[in-house]
């Protein structure tokens, strides 16, 4: 499997992470030092992966129990070596984010190292 079927796998899982609340996924899917970053209508909201897998297990029932439309669109992925910049449109507890995932590849692994996102609506 080349780098970008891996990663497009690492962006499935991330999103089904959130889409089944399921912090085990979350922390498959990140990276142990990722940070995750972006403005809510609160301000901005800085989170470590735990405190990330926290939220999404918080959100019960899951958006699937819920029956909430799958929006998952990768609207940019670009490699470079051992890294990736992924841009993402996603659909998640009412709002549609754009989220920009870097990633890092090592020991045949590709992980979310850091997520940035933005409130589209």
């Amino acid at each position: 499997m080349d780098a970008k079927e891996k990663i497009k796998e690492g962006v499935q899982l991330y999103f089904d992470s959130m889409y089944e609340s399921d912090p085990g996924k979350v922390r498959q899917a990140f990276h142990p030092n990722a940070m995750i970053t972006g403005y809510l209508e609160t301000g901005l909201a800085e989170m470590t992966v735990d405190e990330f897998a926290e939220f999404v297990e918080s959100q019960n029932p899951s958006p699937k129990e819920k029956g909430d439309e799958i929006l998952l669109e990768i609207v940019s992925c670009d490699i470079a070596g051992s890294t990736a910049s992924v841009s993402v449109r996603d659909g998640y507890i009412g709002h549609v984010f754009l989220d920009t995932l870097s990633f890092l590849e090592k020991d045949g692994e590709w992980k979310i190292y850091n997520k940035l996102f933005h409130v589209e609506s």
